[in-house]
């Protein structure tokens, strides 16, 4: 039995008690000419399949910024639109 390693961009946010989260980009899209990514948390070297978080990406050179979106509408538009991808 072969277990298959995928490699994962990952990236680290705060959670709200503080805490230090890393999360991995399982899938980047496009979404009303802005970009997205869905990740999901990293816990023991594995990718959780319990939820999966949405950021919006920013571009600033060659570097990249994972942003919370905070607009509660713009969210929900953008939560549907990931799931319609995945369906």
């Amino acid at each position: 039995m072969s277990e298959e390693f995928m490699e994962y961009t990952t990236f680290h946010v705060t959670a709200k008690d503080g805490s230090d989260v890393e999360l991995a980009v399982i899938t980047e899209f496009e979404f009303e000419k802005k970009n997205y990514v869905a990740a999901a948390r990293i816990e023991n070297d594995t990718v959780s399949e319990e939820g999966v978080y949405i950021y919006r990406v920013k571009a600033d050179g060659d570097d990249f910024r994972f942003e919370m979106i905070a607009d509660a509408a713009e969210y929900e538009k953008v939560v549907n639109a990931y799931l319609e991808l995945e369906d």
